[in-house]
C-alpha cells in the first residue's frame, strides 16, 4: 500500500481533496490511502508515509519538511494551486504518483 501524507495548517481543508483522491484511487483499483495532518502533527505521522505533499497555504514548510523527510527517502513537494483550488483529486494524485516514479 502506498500511503500519501497531504500536510495543511489544520488538517481539515484538505479532507475534501483526501475524498476525492481517496475515490479515484479506489475506482483504479490501486492500493493508496491518502491522509491529512496538520502541519503540528507531522512528527507523529512520518513513519507512516510514502510521499508527502503540502498544501499551497503552507509551501513555506518545503525546506523544512524535505530536511525531515530526507533520511527516510520520501518525497516531498507542493500540491498544484490550480489543482488545489480545483479540488481535482485526480490530477493531484497523478502528481504524488510521479513523484515516486521520478525519485
Amino acid at each position: 500500500m502506498l500511503n500519501i501524507m497531504l500536510v495543511c495548517s489544520a488538517g481539515m481543508s484538505t479532507s475534501l481533496l483526501v475524498s476525492k483522491m481517496n475515490k479515484v484511487a479506489e475506482s483504479k483499483g490501486m492500493d493508496v490511502n491518502v491522509f491529512a495532518v496538520a502541519e503540528a502533527d507531522v512528527k507523529n505521522n512520518m513513519n507512516k508515509v510514502d510521499i508527502m505533499l503540502l498544501g499551497p497555504q503552507v509551501r513555506y514548510l518545503l525546506p523544512k519538511m524535505k530536511e525531515m523527510m530526507k533520511p527516510k527517502g520520501v518525497p516531498v513537494g507542493i500540491v498544484d494551486t490550480i489543482s488545489y483550488g480545483t479540488m481535482n483529486g485526480e490530477k493531484v494524485l497523478d502528481q504524488a504518483l510521479s513523484m515516486v516514479k521520478n525519485q
